[in-house]
């Protein structure tokens, strides 16, 4: 029953210095506006996890709405300087969905890695499921003070109310605190802090190997074995605690790691390639 799908919502470029941060401190983020150069088209990828108990989706993707003029606030720094969306109606996850054979009204559960726009602006195709983030990540994301930090909470759907996650002191290889989604435990969400403070990923249990959805912690696998943090991360000695945590679980149990915006992510979940972690990386 469990089954996993790659769903491409569109593309996105952003700044060099973002995918991989340059200097120190609050500079890392000021030089991603001044950063003349852009990665390639990235992918912003959701996933649809078919389980014993219904579907899950792990982040929705973005919205074409981001084509619109005036969606995004002109005011602020990174959404004028920064990023560059690409995404059609028909690239949305709902249908995206559709075209798989999953109904968007027949999801059980959208778990959200974090609140960032290209992670929760499909959320409008989902009102009769339950949503669940972590308690830190909406208090940040909240209100005009959340706006400021990037969010975009004034683009949530006026029905958005989630549930929030409640880790519970049951250990998952190097995480010592999980929650679980499905009455098999084979989808468990875990803490993973750095990209945003209340950032999570989700681990998907399928026999002898995990796939790890791991939304932002890093752009990409190689960052992740190099221990490159991002520009974005306001704590770089926390974004590199969560990746040697990764590690650390990817070491002892076979891990196909899936960040949302690696090209090759959708490569090594349809030929479950795992990620090879050389013993030198401190962990």
């Amino acid at each position: 029953m469990l089954k996993i799908h790659a769903i491409q919502t569109g593309n996105v470029r952003v700044k060099a210095s973002q995918r991989v941060g340059r200097g120190r401190g609050f500079m890392r983020r000021v030089n991603i506006l001044f950063d003349r150069s852009w990665t390639e088209s990235l992918p912003i990828y959701a996933w649809a996890i078919e389980t014993v108990d219904g579907v899950i989706i792990v982040d929705t993707g973005e919205t074409a709405r981001t084509r619109e003029p005036g969606y995004f606030p002109r005011w602020h720094p990174y959404f004028r300087l920064a990023v560059r969306l690409d995404v059609t109606p028909e690239q949305e996850v709902g249908p995206q969905l559709l075209k798989i054979g999953i109904r968007p009204e027949d999801v059980r559960t959208v778990i959200l890695t974090h609140l960032h726009t290209d992670h929760a602006g499909g959320l409008h195709h989902f009102p009769n499921s339950e949503i669940l983030v972590s308690d830190e990540e909406l208090r940040l994301a909240k209100g005009f003070a959340g706006r400021l930090r990037g969010y975009l909470p004034n683009r949530w759907p006026q029905w958005f109310a989630p549930r929030l996650i409640v880790f519970e002191p049951k250990a998952l290889g190097a995480f010592d605190r999980s929650h679980h989604v499905t009455s098999d435990g084979t989808v468990v969400i875990v803490p993973t802090p750095g990209h945003t403070p209340g950032h999570v990923s989700v681990i998907v249990v399928d026999g002898d190997i995990s796939y790890f959805l791991a939304g932002d912690t890093t752009y990409t696998q190689q960052s992740l074995v190099e221990e490159r943090v991002d520009g974005v991360s306001p704590s770089e000695a926390v974004s590199l605690q969560t990746m040697q945590r990764i590690v650390r679980y990817a070491r002892n149990q076979p891990t196909v790691y899936l960040p949302t915006h690696d090209p090759e992510s959708g490569d090594r979940l349809a030929n479950a390639i795992t990620v090879r972690v050389s013993e030198d990386v401190v962990a």
